[in-house]
């Protein structure tokens, strides 16, 4: 336009020319002057920013944030630090929850000079215009939509100023794990809402070992019925679980409780949990009618957790006056309500970083030609990627509380209130936040703390469940389908006495089926149940290979005697373990009788010989130490060697007679005596072991002697000990299988010389059945693995938890005990006695004292006749001498050897006679002595005088 009027101009007069030329020359100047004001200030702010809004009107949200998003445009327009000047306009789009109207909406968006779109409401609109903003590079800021999949990078122009369903889901899976449900069923609205939800749920309690049992979709149509969602209960109702997750609209969601109030679903024993649609209608509405409270009650709702605040009362305040009452304020609202101020700000940094609202023509829209739409008239947003970047780093205090964006584009501090609906409203029971967990207290009191989600700080409140129930719900019963639990039994070959399968039908008998039967009965509820045969009668199934079909569904569980070993646990949960097990040797063993040498067994031959040598070695030290100064120790070389001798043996029983004198050898003579009272007790202990105790011997010591030997091992077929042998190191070759506690006892006395085996390795309780009538064996070492048998189940199967509970009972109340002794007590294996006979000592024990005494005996004789009668002889000679002649009787010969046997010998009485004449000099000598130390201590007379 300025062009046109210089041409116009220069048409005329040369003077009129010279005019045009100062007016050139002082736009010019204007125009610099301008620039370099507009450059210094940013740039010029319009006078009007067009914003546009799509939501669904009459809808319970829509409602809501209708008036609040006005509210909020009316606040930023009447605060002069916010835009400066520049009035907010928010251009409102109703969308009617479809996804196609919506699509038209943002198309007719697009086709004005809008910057930012608040909303869609819906996921599923969102899902559809998303790729409309990222082609045209306008933000869309939802404030109702929470599927978590918006989140993503495909749609890098869509902003959720909400929290994520992502995080509603993890908390509702930290409330099942809170009060250890493992199962629940999920009803949904069968939308991008509502799947995405349930996806989101199923991942966040497969992280805590739970699982969604059953999911139903129903139709997010208008044309869903009471009977189709009657279809869908009934279905429910057959289920084994009894925890119902509820994701939906209001009026799907409305119906869904209403239906189950009807079948009786909203009784004792279920639990309900709704996400946030049940809130908002609980806080948009005014006080619903009974009976739709009344099909509500116990139910566990979430609800978007905002802070209190001096703000939020105000608005609250203001919000009443507004709708008098008839409308509610709900979280959703507030959301709307702070997101038209995370706009003003975002356009106000807009503005302050140089930025301008202009558009320009998408070239990949001008090459579809043909077409009515005319979708040309859709324009780009240079802007759009300086605003998105200005919304992100957004940081205000909104009425929600810290409006902030996480790296993740979510909303930094997520949290819930958890709402028990009872009577005719709701109370709170406690609070979720992803930073603390569950909580009785608001979030925002551990925000300054450090974060701890530690089980014992997980709290709530009591809740009053459906039924008006306030003990926890079990959260499970076996389905009223009719089906059976398919509870698989081992066909066992041997040791029936656990378990067997009663000839003819599918029913068992034994310890093991007794133990499962009564803990079942002692369950607050039925289990219809039937044993399915596992097994080819021949021999023992695998019992691994039983309990990995657990797994594929052929069994509900296993009942026997399943050991609970590692690989067994990794793949199906057993219960408490009713019997003690392990892996333990038997082996055949050989009886140590005493003998008549066994007084000589306490001691080793190595023992012995020391002995011998320091009874001699302290004889020879103490002689040495006395001979010089001890007369006892004196006399003949003869004499002092059987001194020496005597002296030494005589101290092991206490019974020397000679006294020591020298301080040196009553030292070492303590000492020794020390020694001989410590080996004297050693010895009497060892021998009355060994006299009192049946002793067995084995050359198998236990597990680690059979690894060191190249013998074979025998083992039960079908039990986890060739694994567990194989595991250890023992090749396979050295393994053989036994069927049967008769070829148990076969295999062992054979030995491995003979085709046998050197061993047996099984489990206790088989062994000791084993051993209760077979007396040649026995357990030999320790036992070297620690388990126990119990019924397996598949993984997280609530029916493990109450089963072990009760046989817990049973063995407090001795039930389990009796039900041993009924299948597996036996009669003491007759070794036994013959251990209680070995109390009684016999002759044999002693029969080798005896005859070294009797040898001794008859030595000393045999050397005392021969004395006799070499002296008998010598007389009788000193008699032929005298007499000159031979002519002495018989007679008389056998008098003289009987007066030689009873003649006194004068060796004796020679010995105190010098001892007596010995005594007697040294009296005299001693007296001699006195009596001159008297003379020279009286003085004499004339001394005195």
């Amino acid at each position: 336009m300025l062009i046109k009027h210089i041409k116009i101009l220069l048409c005329h007069s040369s003077s009129s020319r010279m005019n045009v030329v100062w007016i050139i020359v002082s736009c010019i100047v204007c125009f610099g002057v301008c620039s370099d004001g507009l450059s210094r200030n940013g740039t010029s702010r319009p006078a009007v920013v067009s914003v546009g809004a799509i939501f669904t009107f009459d809808s319970t949200i829509g409602r809501a944030a209708k008036i609040a998003i006005q509210e909020a445009v009316k606040d930023v327009n009447s605060n002069s630090s916010i835009l400066q000047g520049t009035k907010l306009v928010v251009q409102l789009q109703n969308s009617n929850c479809s996804g196609f109207l919506g699509m038209v909406g943002a198309l007719k968006f697009m086709e004005t000079d809008v910057v930012a779109v608040i909303g869609p409401q819906s996921s599923v609109v969102a899902h559809t215009i998303s790729h409309v903003a990222n082609e045209l590079q306008v933000p869309f800021l939802s404030f109702a939509a929470t599927d978590p999949t918006l989140s993503s990078l495909q749609f890098p122009y869509f902003l959720r100023t909400t929290q994520s369903d992502l995080y509603q889901m993890t908390a509702i899976a930290e409330i099942i794990e809170f009060y250890a449900w493992k199962e629940v069923i999920a009803i949904f609205i069968d939308d991008d809402y509502g799947r995405n939800g349930v996806s989101a749920l199923d991942d966040a309690l497969a992280t805590r070992r739970c699982r969604i049992s059953y999911k139903v979709g129903i139709s997010p149509g208008a044309t869903v019925t009471r009977g189709d969602v009657m279809d869908v209960m009934v279905k429910v109702a057959l289920m084994e679980s009894r925890v119902i997750v509820l994701h939906a609209y209001r009026k799907l969601g409305l119906m869904v409780l209403s239906v189950a109030h009807y079948l009786g679903m909203m009784g004792d024993g279920y639990v309900w949990i709704s996400t946030d649609w049940l809130t908002t209608v609980l806080d948009s509405s005014p006080p619903l009618p009974q009976d739709t409270m009344d099909t509500m009650q116990g139910v566990l709702v979430l609800r978007q957790h905002t802070p209190e605040s001096k703000n939020k009362r105000a608005f609250s305040s203001r919000w009443n006056k507004l709708t008098g009452g008839l409308l509610g304020l709900n979280s959703y609202a507030l959301h709307a309500y702070d997101t038209v101020w995370l706009v003003a700000h975002a356009i106000d940094s807009f503005f302050n970083q140089g930025g301008t609202i202009s558009f320009s023509n998408d070239t990949k829209l001008q090459t579809v030609e043909g077409s009515n739409l005319h979708l040309e008239a859709m324009s780009i947003f240079d802007g759009g990627p300086l605003l998105l970047k200005n919304l992100l780093e957004s940081d205000f205090v909104g009425l929600t509380g810290p409006f902030k964006f996480s790296p993740d584009k979510s909303l930094i501090r997520p949290a819930y209130d958890i709402i028990n609906v009872i009577g005719t409203g709701f109370r709170r029971v406690g609070y979720w936040s992803n930073y603390s967990g569950l909580s009785i207290l608001p979030p925002e009191t551990y925000y300054s703390r450090p974060p701890n989600r530690s089980s014992t700080n997980q709290k709530l409140y009591s809740v009053v469940w459906p039924g008006n129930n306030v003990q926890k719900p079990r959260g499970w019963v076996f389905p009223n389908n009719g089906k059976q639990l398919k509870i698989g039994v081992p066909i066992r070959v041997s040791y029936r006495e656990f378990v067997s399968q009663i000839p003819g039908t599918n029913n068992f008998k034994g310890f093991c089926i007794d133990v499962f039967t009564a803990a079942v009965n002692l369950l607050p509820y039925a289990v219809p149940h039937k044993f399915v045969p596992y097994g080819n009668g021949h021999e023992n199934p695998s019992y691994t290979d039983m309990v990995r079909l657990i797994t594929i569904g052929k069994f509900d569980g296993v009942v026997g005697d399943i050991a609970i070993v590692t690989n067994r646990t990794r793949v199906v949960d057993f219960t408490q373990p009713y019997a003690a097990s392990g892996l333990v040797v038997v082996a055949p063993f050989e009886k140590l009788n005493s003998g008549g040498w066994a007084f000589l067994r306490p001691f080793s031959a190595q023992m012995w010989g020391v002995i011998t040598i320091f009874f001699l070695f302290v004889g020879m030290v103490v002689w040495i130490l006395e001979h010089r100064i001890n007369d006892e120790f004196r006399g003949p070389p003869k004499q002092q060697l059987i001194t020496i001798l005597w002296f030494s043996l005589s101290t092991l029983f206490f019974a020397h007679r000679e006294n020591t004198v020298s301080t040196l050898g009553r030292m070492v003579l303590i000492i020794w005596l020390f020694v001989v009272l410590i080996i004297n007790s050693s010895y009497t202990a060892s021998l009355t072991s060994i006299l009192t105790v049946q002793q067995l011997y084995s050359p198998i010591k236990g597990i680690e002697s059979l690894k060191e030997t190249d013998e074979p091992i025998g083992y039960q077929v079908g039990s986890f000990a060739e694994r567990y042998l194989e595991e250890i190191g023992i090749p396979k070759s050295r393994l053989v299988p036994l069927g049967s506690p008769e070829e148990y006892a076969t295999a062992l006395q054979r030995g491995p010389a003979n085709g046998g085996v050197a061993a047996v390795v099984d489990e206790r309780p088989y062994v000791e059945l084993f051993l209760s009538n077979q007396c040649k064996f026995r357990i030999v070492g320790q036992e070297f693995t620690k388990s126990g048998w119990g019924f397996a189940f598949p993984r997280d199967s609530p029916l493990a938890v109450d089963l072990s509970t009760a046989i817990l009972t049973l063995s407090e109340n001795g039930d389990l005990q009796r039900i041993h002794d009924k299948w597996l007590a036996r009669s003491a294996c007759s070794l036994d006695n013959a251990e209680l006979e070995s109390d009684r000592l016999h002759l044999r024990s002693f029969s080798g004292l005896f005859l070294i005494c009797g040898i001794a005996c008859f030595i000393a004789l045999l050397i005392y006749f021969i004395q006799i009668l070499r002296k008998f002889c010598r007389t009788s000679n000193a008699a032929v001498d005298s007499d000159g002649q031979n002519t002495t009787s018989r007679s008389k010969r056998l008098q003289t050897l009987l007066s030689i046997i009873d003649e006194k010998s004068n060796r004796g009485s020679k010995r105190r006679k010098i001892d007596r004449s010995v005594s007697d000099d040294n009296i005299e000598n001693d007296l001699g002595r006195d009596s001159r130390w008297i003379e020279t201590q009286v003085p004499s007379q004339n001394e005195i005088h």
